[in-house]
């Protein structure tokens, strides 16, 4: 049985790291009952591939967020990673979908890295003019551009499955001789899209690099997983504040707000509401951010 995970790996002999992600039942239920059109689904696997990639690059307690907003048909693409290896992600798009261009479907679009450390409370963003004509392009130009870091993305996508492979030089005294580099990228550069659908990480990983020394490290598994719930949807109300969700409550019978992310569908009536604003009565300020 397919699982859905992550490998990290080193080549010991010159600074350079490889991480490789399989993603199945994780990819299936991001995808959820939204029927993407086509070539929309496909930069949205790549997407979620490359988010877990290089959300492993990181140390931090908390999550990586990338986003593409552009003024094309496609106007949000936004996916997240935390750091307990869990992904959630959609688009935004207006029918109809005609081409498979990145830049014809994003129009004049900009591409966002944000680190949100919720350990320390600080939170980074990097935004770049959205380059290139494919995912993989588009976010080795970022990391260049903002970073500095030499990195390589190998990204492939199905219904079934969103599997990526990434190569970075490791920062420190000693760079790695360039033509080293040149030749593990070339080869990484053969893999096939059924392999990193079909072949373990050792598999691959013998079948790209088997003339160096590499070592293969822990997996980590990963999972869809949505940060909505019934109380983030109450606070949020709260701070609407009592006569407004009242005024809806009685215009319309009740509040429902379904969660784009995981489609989980949240109702509040006029008991529910009572019931909410004597729980929150000392806290009518109270914020939380779905």
């Amino acid at each position: 049985m397919k699982k859905d995970t992550l490998h990290r790996f080193i080549f010991e002999n010159m600074p350079v790291r490889g991480i490789l992600v399989q993603l199945h039942d994780t990819w299936k239920s991001l995808q959820g009952r939204k029927n993407y059109p086509d070539p929309l689904q496909r930069y949205l696997g790549e997407f979620v591939a490359a988010n877990a990639l290089l959300a492993a690059t990181l140390k931090l307690e908390g999550s990586l967020i990338m986003q593409i907003q552009g003024d094309g048909p496609v106007h949000l693409m936004v996916m997240e990673c935390t750091s307990d290896n869990h992904l959630r992600g959609l688009a935004k798009y207006k029918d109809p979908i005609i081409s498979d261009s990145l830049q014809d479907l994003f129009g004049d679009g900009r591409l966002a890295i944000t680190i949100d450390n919720q350990k320390s409370g600080e939170r980074y963003q990097s935004i770049v003019s959205l380059e290139g004509n494919s995912i993989k392009l588009a976010l080795e130009s970022h990391l260049k551009q903002s970073e500095q870091i030499e990195t390589v993305l190998f990204l492939a996508t199905d219904e079934n499955n969103a599997c990526g492979l990434l190569l970075q030089k490791l920062p420190g005294e000693f760079d790695v001789n360039e033509d080293d580099w040149n030749r593990v990228t070339q080869l990484a550069a053969t893999i096939k899209n059924e392999e990193l659908f079909s072949l373990n990480a050792e598999q691959i990983i013998h079948r790209l690099f088997n003339e160096d020394d590499v070592r293969l490290l822990d997996s980590e598994n990963y999972q869809f997983k949505c940060t909505c719930s019934r109380e983030r949807v109450a606070n949020m109300l709260v701070t609407l504040g009592q006569d407004e969700v009242k005024e809806i409550i009685r215009e319309q019978g009740s509040i429902d707000i379904d969660c784009e992310f995981c489609n989980e569908h949240y109702s509040f009536d006029e008991v529910d509401s009572k019931a909410l604003f004597a729980t929150n009565f000392h806290h009518p300020t109270s914020k939380t951010q779905h």
